[in-house]
This record gives structure tokens, sequence and C-alpha cells, in this order.
């Protein structure tokens, strides 16, 4: 007889299959207020952390950028900038209620012409290998079921020397730190968000899911099993917020390819056709 797979949902302990759904169900509660929660809970400190995300990025003009779990897209507006009209940025969510709330935000601020919206998954995202130079996901990997297979999927869809960054909640490396976190984050979070989006509890599970959320070496761990390479990570706020970065390596069959288009080349001969 087979047992059927579990998997957290904040604290709890629920069907694989059914936390996508939980957490679709969190998101639409939150949605409209989604950005003033955002200042409230983290008293605007959200924007210097996503600022150190664009410039750790490094994008240029003419790269593509993905931005997973990229909701009222905050990301995604900077990155439309650094990348101008011969880039392209995708802003990507799994929950429609947050990317209609992104993309109508982009429409009131003009971002416009080189910027598209994906309705996706993160653990089988729908874009061919190899395709963008970039990508982020910011406090989104801790409400993804198999983060496991979501890094993977990632891994797959940069191009060979791409970046991943992935900012999310993590672990205060100081006891005293920890402690009055938890307490702000268990017993005055919830209140806020009862006031401000009469749902107290899409807040209680959103800091709980912090708390189930890998620390920084195991994260880190996890990329380098997806495939990423030059991992590492910067704690910002005493590690109430950590930035992972890595990198996609040059895949060995594309050495193999440029090693034999050197031979071609002295001996005469042309090299295959791109």
């Amino acid at each position: 007889m087979n047992e059927e797979k579990t998997t957290h949902f904040g604290f709890e302990q629920v069907a694989t299959g059914q936390k996508s759904s939980r957490v679709a169900e969190v998101f639409d509660s939150v949605a409209a207020k989604y950005d003033v929660m955002n200042d409230l809970m983290s008293g605007g400190l959200h924007r210097i952390w996503k600022q150190a995300t664009v410039e750790m990025a490094a994008v240029r003009p003419g790269h593509r950028v993905l931005d997973i779990a990229g909701g009222t897209g905050d990301l995604a507006a900077k990155f439309a900038r650094k990348v101008g009209p011969q880039g392209q940025v995708i802003l990507a969510d799994i929950n429609e209620s947050m990317l209609k709330v992104g993309r109508d935000r982009m429409l009131n601020r003009g971002v416009t012409g080189n910027i598209a919206y994906s309705l996706a998954d993160a653990e089988q995202l729908p874009f061919p290998d190899n395709t963008f130079d970039c990508i982020t996901i910011a406090f989104g990997l801790r409400n993804v079921t198999d983060k496991a297979r979501a890094l993977r999927s990632m891994q797959a869809c940069l191009k060979p020397g791409g970046r991943l960054l992935v900012l999310e909640f993590s672990k205060p490396g100081n006891p005293v730190l920890e402690k009055v976190y938890d307490q702000y984050s268990f017993h005055l979070l919830p209140k806020i968000g009862k006031i401000i989006t009469g749902d107290a509890d899409s807040y209680r599970y959103l800091a709980e899911s912090i708390r189930m959320h890998p620390d920084q070496g195991t994260l880190q761990t996890m990329m380098e099993d997806a495939g990423f390479s030059q991992c590492q990570y910067h704690n910002m706020t005493g590690g109430i917020v950590a930035l992972h970065k890595g990198v996609k390596g040059v895949q060995q069959s594309t050495q193999e390819d440029t090693q034999q288009d050197i031979q071609n080349s002295t001996q005469g001969k042309k090299g295959p056709q791109v």
C-alpha cells in the first residue's frame, strides 16, 4: 500500500499535491495589498534588498532576464531599464492574481515594450534550455513544493555563464536578533496582516514558511547539487535575508565544440554553423 507523500505548508504537513493550491489561496488573499504589506513588514528594507539583487545580477543592454515569482514587478521594472529596448524581461508567477497586479503596475508605470508575462511554475519552466542570461527569484523559493526540481529547471533555462540570484528570508546569525525576529514574526506580523488585509492566517503562514526554508548553507549546497558553480551567499540585515548567487558553468559539449572549431580552423576547414 503506497503512502501519499507529504510536504510542509508552514508548520502543517499536507499532501504534496495540495501545497500549490494552498499557497495560491494565500496570495489570492494578499495580492491587492502585497506592496503595502511589504513596506510595513520590512520597514522599507525590501527595496534595499532588491536593489542589491539587481546590482549583483550585473545585467547589460540586450540581456534576457527571467524574474520568477515576480509578483508585483519590483525587480522586473528595474531589469527592464537595465536591458534596454534590445533586451527582454519576462515577469513570471504561478499565481494569476499576483501576475495581474504586476502587469497592471507595469502598464501604469509605462514599463512596456521589452517586458512579457508568463503564468509559470518554477518547477517546470516553459522555456527552452539556454535561454536567459540571468534568472532571479525573490521571496518565492520558500513557497515552491520541490525546491530541488525548481533549481534544476532554472539551471537548464540559463545560458552557459548565466547567473541565478535567489533573494530569500533566511536564518539570523545572532541569537538575540533571532529571538526578537521570532517575536515579531509570530505575534506582530499576523496582527498587521489582519489590520491591512483582513487576513491574519496568510501572514502566519508566511512567518512559518520562513522558518521551514533551508538555511544559508543548505540552500547553497542545493544550488551546487542542481549544477551551479561559484555558489555563494551574502547575508543582509543580520541574516534575516540572504542573497544567493550561482553560475551555470560552460557545458563540456560546448568546450569540445570550441576546441573542434579551433582545430578545423587551423586545418583550413569550415567549422560548424551556428
